[in-house]
Order: C-alpha cells, then structure tokens, then sequence
C-alpha cells in the first residue's frame, strides 16, 4: 500500500508551502505536500494525460513528461527536482504535433488499452526531437525500457515510433465492414491521452476513499478501532463490515467474497479488505487509512494445496471443505493403452501464479442521486446510484452492488469506462462495492483507485497448477493413451477457479487424437492469493504440459516435433477429448500447423533451436452454460448511430468489432457510429471471458442490425439482437459425445533460438482466427499475447510465502519482458471458418499464448539439451514456492 507515514501527517494537503514552476507554458505553484510531481499534476492541477500505473515506483512509465525537454518519470520526481523547471506534458504540446503523434500510434495499431500510450508518446517525442531520422528501431527499443506496455509486445508501438522518426506518418482510415484494417474506435484519443479512464473522472463535491487491508493471510479479527484516523482533519466517514445493509458477499459462480471482513470474523488472505476511509482528498484517505488500529489472533495460514486439499480444518472463513472442485472424464481404457503402448512419457509438470500487471490499477467512482430536498449526510437513503465501472461484467457488477445495498437492481445503473486492461483480472469486483457503499452512506460522489500494491494484492491471479501427465505412443508416434492428474491452488473464494480447472481437464489433451483418455482436475482452497480468470483459463497451463509430453514422445519415437503434431492433430469427424465429436471448424488446426512448416524447415536447415507448440482454446464458456448476448442500435435525431452491447471494452477491440459489424449491416460510415455499454438496458450476458466478445457481440449487434434494416431504421427505436448458445454440455452431464465447447481457435506458434547461447531470436505464430473482423486488430493481439506467453514461460511469477504473503510487490519484480529484449514476431492469420458463427468467427484473445511456453522449452530442449518441466524456465525467484508442490 502507498501511504503516508503516521509521523508525516503535519504535511498533508492544507499546509501554506508551495512549490512553483512552469506547466505548458504557463507559471503554476502547487501545494508543497504531495508526494511527487504525478501527484500534483493530476489531482492539484488536473492534468490527466499523465497517467498513474505505479505510483511512487517510476516502474510503468505511464506518467513520463518532459522537464527542462527531457523525458522523466513524473511519479518518481519530488517537488523540489520539479521547482523552477518547465514542465510539459501532452496537453502543452504543440496541437499539429500531437495530433500526428496520434496518427502515428492509431494508424501503426500502437496501442490496445491505450493506457500506457500517452507516456510512450512522450518518450517518442524525446527521442524523435534529439535524433530526428537518425532515430534507430534499436534505440528505440531500449530507451522504451522504461516503459511496461501489457498488450501490443511492443512490436507495433516501435512500427510507429519508426513511422515519426522517418516522417512517414500512414495516413490513418477509419475501418469498414468486417475483415477490413482501419484504426481503433477512441484510438487516436486513447494515444494521446484525451480519452478519460476512471481514476482520471472529476465531480463537484467528489469523496475519495482508501481501503485498509489485512495484516495476515489468516487470522481472527478481534477488535477494529477507527478513532485515530476518524481524528485526521478531512476524514468524512469510516465504514466497516457492520454498515453494509444487506449481503456481505460477493462472487462471479459463488457468493463467497467478504466485502470485508467484520469484528469476530476470520481473514482468509491479505487481499481481505477490513475498513473505508472517505475523504476530502486522496492522500488524506490513504493516511488515515493507516491509521486503523485491528488486532488479530494470528492463525498459521494454509498454502500448499497438495496438503490442504483433504485437510479436514477449513482454510477459509464459514466455507466447509477445501476442494473447492473436481472435474473428471475418461473414454477407453487409459491405464491398459499406457501398459501396451511402445513409448510413454511419466512427467510432473508445474506451473506458477502469474499476475495479470494490466497497466491501469482498479478505479471506480460511484455517484448517488439524492431525493428532492435531502442532503448529504441527512439520514435519507438515496434515490438511485450511478456506478462508472472498469470491470469485466458490469451487469454482474450492478447486481452485487443492489444485494449488497439491499436495494431494487433498478436503482443501481453501472456504465462501462473502457478500462486499461484486464486480461480475465478485472472479472471479481475490486473495489466496485466498497466505493458504492461509501457513496451511498454519503451521499456524495465517491471515488476509489487502488495503488499499484493494493492491486497486486487483491484481484485474483493465474492459477498455480500441478500436472501429472503419463502419455503413450506406438512405434509410428500415434498417440494411444492420455493420463492426467491436475492440482491447482485457487485461493480462497471461489472466483472462476472450478471453471479455470475444468476448462484445464477438458484442453489436457491439447488439439490431439486419443481413443484412451483419464482426466482428474482438483482445483483447492488455500490462503494465498485468490486465482481465477487470466488469458488462457486453463488451457495454456495443460498444454505446456501435453506439448511437453509430445515433444518427449517425438524425441523417442525418432521424429521431429512438427511430424508426431501432424500424425495426431484433430480432423472433423474424430472425438476430441472429453469426448466432442469435432465438426469442420478444426480444419484450421492442421492448416496452422501447415502454415509454419516452411519455416520450421528452413529454420532446422540454418542450423537453429527450433521449439514448436499446437494449441486449441474454445471461444465462449460452454461446458452447458446458456450462453444469451444482447445488442441494441438506435439511430438518433442528431444522425448518430447508437451500437449498445453487453461486452468490456479492455483493449481486445470488440468496440471496433462492434462498430464494423453496424458498418457492414447499416452501410452506414463509421464516424457516425457511438459505442455505449452501460446496464440501461437488460443486456448482460456476464463476464466478458473466454474470447466470447468478439463472437458473441458480433452475433447480437448483426441481430439488432438486421432488425432495423427490415423496420427502415426509423429514429428513436431501440432495435435489439440477440445470439445464443444454448447447445453445449458439462462435463459431468455424462452425455457419451458431449458438446462441450461450440467454437475453438487454433494457432501454432514457432520459438527459433540461437543454437549456442539459447537467445530466442524470432517467433513464427500462425493463428486461425475464423474471420479476422479487422486484421490489424487481430495482429496486435496475437503479438501480445505471445509477449504475455514468453514472459510466462521465461520469467514471471508471483509466488506466495509460506505465510501466503506475496513475494513479489512492485511491476518490475514480476520480470515482464521489456522492449529491447522482445524478439521478432511474424504474424500468420488464417481464415478457417466456424461453422454457424456470425461471419465464421472464432476468436482470438485467449489462443494466443496457449501454444508458446511449450514451444520455448522445445526450442531451449535443442539448445541446451534440458527438458524443462516447470515455470517460468529461466527465472527460479518466481516460482512456486511449497515444497509439496515440486
């Protein structure tokens, strides 16, 4: 948590020092007492195009600015390094200059989120205004070192960096139908800053409030005790578990999430919330949120899910039991195959929890309509509430809020603010219901945004899974038997994390034929950091494991990696896994793997490591849940085209999905067109998860368009459309061909390295995407979703102590690969269409890193003749830590 010391409160905000220099041309003086320049940038002056990722830490480089016309960190700059200087930031920049900047970055497909974007810009122009052409793509990619950049790899941000260097500015189109390229929807606004996020929203009379968190990862609270941070001056309110009026918890599948956790109750993880503090000003909430004095009956925590997971003490607060799951299926006779079979391979394979480090920290702000002739603070319950939201499902997140205010769901609205990034991270409501409750007991506007170290704390994480793979082969590498058994440690509240183990069991056999299939998936409750949704759900964890084993399998069977993949891939008609009988959308797994032999040849022939992965992820959740999106167009007096959906806008696109749809469906030109998404209408159709956004939205809006072309789009009518999938089944339905999933993508990526040293020096990823809505979307995508994957396989973690503790505090001892050390990326799009989908897409958010962290220890395998059966591979800090585990 960043906060002030105790002994520092005769300097908070309030004292008479000031502190002057030069902003954008102009001379400001700012209150001496805030803890940098970032600080009193944004909430003094009002200046947001900086933007704050990771304040004190200088970690991120979201709020870079030019000083004296060099490129610095805002948040690691104090007030007396800022004193006499000038100071530029985006807005006092020259308007010609920023808006070919935006071009830049827009036109190059630089950005996805856009929440990094302004302070990249910022170093460019840095970097551009001293070398001018001379500008290399090289220095470039270094001096980006400061800058953390979770969603494009960075391979499109150098592409437009180049592009300004060289004056050679793409001229930016908007996009067209579907399977045209053309620029973001905001994407020019995003780049330079000008699209507010959250935490970047001001409101007269605006409260701010801060969250005290638990000192242990389990202990009995036994006293809360507020009177010296309720002392502070500008401390409005302090609020604990006994002022929520209705439901305490919370949950996606489960209501088992403490809102907090009240006097007599027991904390499960560090992540447990125990106090609000609202406040005139932010620094004046995180002080006194400090100041909260708790005491505890510490309890050993439980956090080695191998010996938890029948331990009869509960590891959580009031839940029974500590398997919080179990997913199983067999066909044929595994164990008998694996006895028969001429090859098998006997692994304990492991992965680690991984943090999602999405650029923006979770920001909500929550504003309550008073009834006529009330006041703030007069007793009388508000009439309604408004909620500016950045989560996954912000229908999910207005029913949780009215359960927990014990108030009619027509009396909360909950309007998306396309958010910094997510990537599954922001599906569990953060601080939504805190920041709501305050605002309601208020009544006034409240604002809460979580530091970078309050984050890293509470949402859930990638799950931590152990992986017993035994696989057989005959002579020929024909895959004969498949025998699995998964552990994987979820944290305390449920989250997502049966469905993320479920969704492991069912890919366990990666994008394979075996008639001999045993699968066993437990997903456990300990008291480290709650798991649930990340990019891959699952199914990246079980394929390094099952890549793995086909790579062992190749080596003894005497064939190369691309050959055993090519004798067992899926072909329609063949039962998959669980038992699905596959139709003709798979016909792009082996077009994928088809597309990168050519490569994989030449590499071999120059004398390269060469590791090759095939992976499958499905698209939509399936596993038999009624699946119902919504969408709504509504053509307005002012010939404005409202397109309304269900879906989070979080950087993938699927607002320019969205759009490119009503472009094809209308006719209509794309600047006419507005993107809302907001809870006015019974849209939702839950988390935007599993790479259904682009599937589903696009379903729903072509419905709602096809609708108003056959009513003459008249004005003022709301024309909705709708598309399901009502057709899969669970795993447990014990259905013999069950549907599980409707829709796959596919994707084969190539990892080739340097032969002596290991460096990997290019990555090949061919990827059946369906239909690519706009390419250059879909390109950006799958290059960040390979620089997640590397990053997951090489390096980062965020393991927990045997206290549950996190180890890792801060962005940069994550080890996110950084720009100069991203290798190149060479994007192949495939176009095999799903059967029955809305333009035959398939999606291609999640499938992208499925295949990469088994193509690296293939290639590293050549390299330097190790197997590698845990992760990340080259980085031993961040992995798990029990001892049971390994």
């Amino acid at each position: 948590m960043t906060t002030l010391d105790a002994s520092t409160s005769d300097d908070l905000p309030g004292s008479t020092d000031r502190v002057g220099f030069v902003l954008n041309g102009e001379t400001v003086d700012v209150d001496a007492s805030h803890p940098h320049l970032l600080s009193a940038l944004r909430d003094e002056l009002n200046v947001i195009s900086p933007k704050d990722g990771c304040s004190p830490s200088g970690q991120c480089g979201c709020c870079t600015v030019l000083i004296d016309g060099k490129a610095r960190i805002a948040c690691s700059t104090g007030l007396d390094k800022a004193a006499g200087t000038e100071v530029t930031t985006l807005e006092g920049v020259d308007a010609a200059e920023v808006e070919r900047m935006a071009d830049a970055f827009a036109a190059c497909g630089a950005l996805q989120c856009g929440f990094c974007t302004p302070g990249i810009v910022m170093r460019t122009k840095a970097l551009v205004d001293k070398d001018g052409a001379e500008l290399t793509r090289e220095k470039a990619a270094r001096h980006l070192g400061a800058h953390l950049c979770r969603c494009t790899g960075y391979i499109k941000v150098l592409d437009a960096v180049e592009a300004l260097a060289r004056d050679e500015v793409p001229v930016v189109v908007q996009p067209g139908g579907v399977g045209t390229r053309g620029v973001k929807y905001e994407g020019r606004d995003l780049s330079v800053g000008r699209r507010p996020f959250i935490d970047d929203m001001r409101i007269d009379g605006m409260l701010h409030g801060a969250l005290h968190f638990s000192a242990h990862a389990r202990a009995d609270v036994l006293s809360i005790d507020a009177s010296a941070a309720e002392a502070i001056p500008g401390v409005h309110a302090i609020y604990t578990a006994e002022h929520i009026p209705a439901e305490r918890r919370v949950g996606i599948i489960h209501k088992d999430w403490p809102v907090m956790i009240p006097v007599y109750g027991r904390t499960s993880y560090r992540g447990d919330v125990l106090a609000i503090v609202v406040a005139e000003t932010r620094l004046i909430a995180r002080h006194a949120a400090t100041l909260v004095n708790v005491k505890y009956g510490v309890l050993e925590p439980m956090v080695d899910p191998v010996r938890v997971v029948d331990d009869p003490e509960p590891a959580v607060w009031e839940l029974d039991g500590n398997r919080l799951s179990t997913s199983t299926y067999a066909r044929g006779d595994a164990d008998a195959a694996l006895a028969d079979a001429a090859h098998v391979v006997d692994e304990v394979f492991q992965t680690q929890r991984i943090e999602h480090a999405f650029l923006e920290p979770e920001s909500t702000l929550a504003v309550p309509t008073l009834e006529a002739g009330a006041a703030p603070g007069d007793g009388t319950e508000p009439a309604s509430l408004y909620v500016y939201s950045g989560g996954q499902g912000i229908w999910d997140d207005r029913d949780d809020i009215a359960a927990m205010l014990g108030i009619e769901i027509d009396r909360v609205t909950t309007e998306l603010v396309s958010n910094g990034g997510a990537f599954g991270g922001k599906e569990d409501m953060s601080n939504q219901a805190h920041t709501a409750l305050a605002a309601w007991l208020t009544g006034r506007p409240v604002k809460i945004t979580l530091s970078r170290e309050e984050s890293l704390l509470m949402h859930a994480k990638r799950h931590p899974i152990r992986m017993h793979y035994r696989v057989g082969c005959d002579t020929d590498g024909t895959l004969v038997g498949i025998k699995v058994r998964m552990i994987g440690d979820s944290g305390p509240y449920a989250s997502v994390g049966m469905k993320v183990l479920e969704r492991a069991a069912g890919h366990s056999t990666g994008p394979y034929v075996c008639a001999n299939v045993d699968v066993e998936a437990v997903a456990v409750r300990t008291n480290n950091s709650v798991c649930g949704a990340f990019r891959g759900f699952g199914a990246n964890q079980a394929q390094f494991a099952m890549e793995g084993a086909m790579e062992r399998l190749a080596e003894m069977v005497g064939i190369t990696g691309w050959e055993i993949r090519s004798r067992n891939v899926i072909e329609p008609g063949v039962v998959w896994g669980p038992g699905q009988v596959m139709d003709d959308g798979c016909l792009g797994a082996r077009q994928v793997l088809d597309a990168v032999k050519g490569s994989y040849d030449a590499a071999l022939a120059a004398g390269k490591a060469v590791g090759i992965g095939l992976g499958l992820k499905n698209s939509g959740l399936g596993n038999g849940f009624n699946e119902i999106a919504r969408a709504v167009v509504h053509f307005r007096e002012d010939g404005k085209v409202e397109v309304r959906h269900c879906w989070t806008e979080m950087g993938q696109g699927v607002h320019t999905v969205a759009l490119q749809v009503a472009v094809e469906e209308l006719g209509v030109n794309a600047e006419r067109i507005e993107v809302i998404v907001d809870s006015s209408r019974e849209l939702g159709a839950g988390q935007t998860t599993g790479s259904r956004g682009t599937l589903m939205g696009a379903g729903s809006v072509k419905a709602a368009c096809e609708a108003a072309v056959a009513d003459g789009c008249q004005v003022g009518v709301d024309y909705e459309g709708e598309y399901r999938v009502d057709w899969t089944n669970s795993l447990s339905d014990g259905v013999e061909n069950p549907i599980i999933h409707s829709t796959f993508g596919y994707a084969t990526q190539l990892v080739i390295a340097d032969m002596e040293t290991g460096d990997i020096e290019r990555v090949v990823a061919a990827h059946d995407v369906g239909r690519a809505v706009n390419p250059t979307l879909c390109e950006g995508q799958i290059e960040g979703s390979v620089h997640m994957g590397l990053g997951y396989a090489l390096s980062e973690g965020f393991p927990c102590d045997q206290t549950g503790f996190p180890v890792n505090t801060t962005l940069r001892s994550l080890d996110i690969i950084r720009p100069k050390d991203m290798p190149d990326v060479e994007v192949i799009l495939v176009e095999s269409p799903q059967p029955d989908s809305p333009y035959g897409i398939k999606g291609v958010g999640e499938i992208g890193l499925v295949p990469t962290a088994g193509a690296v220890a293939g290639a590293l395998r050549q390299a330097t003749g190790v197997w590698h059966s845990e992760l990340p591979m080259q980085n031993e800090a961040n992995r798990e830590r029990s001892s049971a585990w390994t």
